[in-house]
């Protein structure tokens, strides 16, 4: 007999307490599962690798979609606030209810012979993927949550991969070289479909693998490119050109590279997802996503950015010094123990005048004391001259954002980043309007 739960959070904390490991590498246990349950997709599907820029790829992908009039669903990870974050079918996320039938599937396939012991990541990917599998798609766009080889969305052939960037992240897992992590990244490609590769300088080990089982590699700066100016930006692949074309509306240098990668996606599907450039045009300019480089307007500014590896805060430090001048910038920060902090806290280090380091919600995270400490020892290694950074410790993400507001002037800003949980908690009642106190004093 099986277990059954009448909500979400309760089917959550059931899939919290199945298996003893949070991660568990390999695919037999899920496919297993999935063969039970008998899942397959109709729709063409495009899978989404890559160590930063993944979930942004998968909103550009979809606003394009919505605009030509497909009916697509998304499936990310990690969630900002909500677990019902992670699915979005016709640009809507899906409510808490909807998942129940899926959850108890996958429970009465899981058990059914033989129990299969599934983790948490596993559980949900599979109830998520046969939500979407019975949702009529016209596209189905997967991102993958770690690596991609051995990811539970792999269990999935994809119609069309995309590998955005790959970097050093996650090292435990995915092996502590671009080469490693670039050969479990290339594991979503299947032979003969479209591999997109926008990460401008790709490890050998994705262009081999390509060739080794005869997908067809299409690489940024060789089959598809862009070009920019300060109004607009132009974009160039296989046999289309698309000129003229306004920024995406998600901010940061990056984004382009994210954009290019949209593209060709839909270049390579044209037989099987017409997009127009109307479509391609509208959908970029509207595409939200919270988080990714999110300027919010008030006194003083607010940016939040999940950043949390050496890659995807070298890249918030370029936005950050895009800017312009700011006064003071206060830093909220929180982080995962098993990040490479060093570099992160040595990239952005010169732009912040104030550090807020804050204790998270999670076993994973690194403590708020550790972060300082961290910081000190970054510090002193430095040795001559030193700017004097003040620091301070805080519980939670919020209680250092009220802090940081009551310490800030209007023309200041204050930036929170360092995990989707750092972002996540001060996102959790919707976006803060900030008025610093000094206002009309």
């Amino acid at each position: 007999m099986h277990s059954t739960f009448s909500t979400l959070p309760e089917w959550l904390a059931h899939c919290e307490h199945i298996h003893p490991q949070t991660i568990s590498m390999g695919l037999e246990r899920v496919r297993k599962v999935a063969q039970r349950m008998q899942l397959k997709f109709e729709c063409p599907v495009i899978t989404v690798a890559g160590t930063n820029g993944k979930g942004s790829t998968c909103a550009m992908l979809e606003a394009v979609a919505l605009q030509s009039g497909y009916k697509p669903g998304v499936y990310t990870s990690p969630h900002l606030v909500h677990f019902e974050e992670r699915c979005r079918i016709h640009g809507e996320i899906a409510k808490a209810q909807d998942f129940l039938p899926h959850f108890e599937a996958v429970e009465a396939a899981r058990l059914q012979g033989e129990a299969v012991l599934l983790t948490y990541f596993e559980f949900t990917t599979l109830a998520i993927l046969r939500m979407l599998s019975t949702a009529k798609l016209d596209v189905a766009i997967l991102e993958v949550g770690l690596g991609g080889r051995l990811d539970a969305t792999n269990i999935i052939d994809t119609d069309c991969a995309i590998i955005t960037s790959v970097d050093i992240d996650h090292t435990a897992l995915l092996g502590n070289d671009r080469e490693t992590i670039g050969r479990e990244k290339a594991g979503i490609m299947r032979a003969g479909r479209p591999v997109i590769v926008s990460d401008p300088v790709p490890p050998q080990s994705v262009i081999d693998y390509a060739a080794e089982i005869g997908a067809d590699l299409w690489r940024f700066g060789k089959d598809f490119n862009y070009e920019g100016d300060k109004q607009q930006w132009g974009w160039a692949g296989r046999g289309r050109r698309y000129a003229g074309l306004s920024y995406p509306a998600l901010r940061g240098a990056n984004q382009l590279m994210n954009a290019s990668g949209v593209l060709a996606a839909y270049e390579a599907l044209r037989d099987r997802v017409p997009v127009t450039a109307q479509a391609v045009r509208t959908g970029l300019a509207m595409v939200e996503l919270p988080g990714r480089f999110q300027i919010i307007p008030g006194q003083p500014t607010l940016v939040l950015d999940v950043a949390h590896n050496p890659h995807s805060v070298a890249a918030l430090t370029a936005n950050l010094d895009a800017m312009g001048y700011y006064p003071t910038t206060h830093a909220v920060f929180g982080a995962m123990a098993d990040k490479d902090l060093a570099p992160m806290l040595l990239k952005v280090g010169p732009l912040i005048d104030r550090w807020y380091f804050t204790d998270l919600p999670t076993e994973r995270a690194e403590s708020a004391v550790h972060l300082q400490q961290k910081w000190n020892a970054l510090q002193m290694v430095a040795g001559g001259t030193r700017r004097e950074v003040p620091t301070s410790l805080y519980t939670s993400p919020q209680a250092a954002l009220t802090a940081a507001v009551q310490a800030a002037d209007p023309a200041d800003r204050i930036v929170v980043f360092g995990s989707f949980y750092t972002v996540g908690e001060v996102l959790k009642d919707g976006p803060p309007r900030l008025h610093a106190k000094h206002l009309g004093e």
